[in-house]
């Protein structure tokens, strides 16, 4: 367990929502769909003291890098920061909600 700047605890690894996402990018990959991709793996500084690490890493198949921030509900503070993100940096920042499968399952996609 990690204690974060607000003050909770936060475990070393993934949540559920992260596990299940990782399962559907694994899929992708097997699938040709994308190339790679890698958890946690990449840390953007947005300004002094401010930084920003999606939950994933995707590469596309055409080579290009995209984010995917993993949430069932948003704090203000991290829709700011995938938002500042988007601006300062030139990839293509998506934030993936997943869908209960008793409402259809699959993934909710929202591009900033």
């Amino acid at each position: 367990m990690i204690l974060t700047s607000h003050g909770r605890l936060r475990s070393c690894g993934m949540n559920r929502a992260e596990q299940a996402y990782e399962l559907h990018l694994e899929a992708e990959k097997q699938a040709g769909n994308i190339l790679w991709y890698a958890y946690a793996a990449i840390t953007f500084k947005l300004a002094e003291d401010c930084r920003y690490t999606p939950d994933f890493a995707v590469m596309m198949i055409d080579s290009s890098l995209e984010c995917h921030e993993v949430k069932g509900f948003w704090r203000d503070d991290a829709r700011v920061k995938i938002r500042v993100a988007a601006a300062k940096f030139p990839f293509r920042f998506l934030a993936v909600t997943q869908i209960p499968i008793h409402k259809g399952g699959g993934w909710k996609v929202e591009e900033f």
